[in-house]
């Protein structure tokens, strides 16, 4: 899903009109915290398949 230049324009003007000037940098950093935690999560859970996986080919 790549997104263009257009559209993040679009979806930009329209946060700012639905929540404002003040509340968009707030909501921009809940949004990014978000994100990270789900790639840290993410990466959990990678980790913790390829650690089984080395057991069960050491057996």
């Amino acid at each position: 899903m790549n997104l263009g230049f257009g559209e993040v324009a679009i979806i930009l003007i329209v946060a700012l009109l639905l929540f404002g000037p003040k509340k968009l940098p707030q909501l921009g950093r809940a949004a990014g915290q978000t994100l990270h935690e789900f790639k840290r999560g993410m990466k959990n859970v990678m980790d913790d398949d390829a650690e089984e996986q080395k057991k069960k080919d050491s057996k």
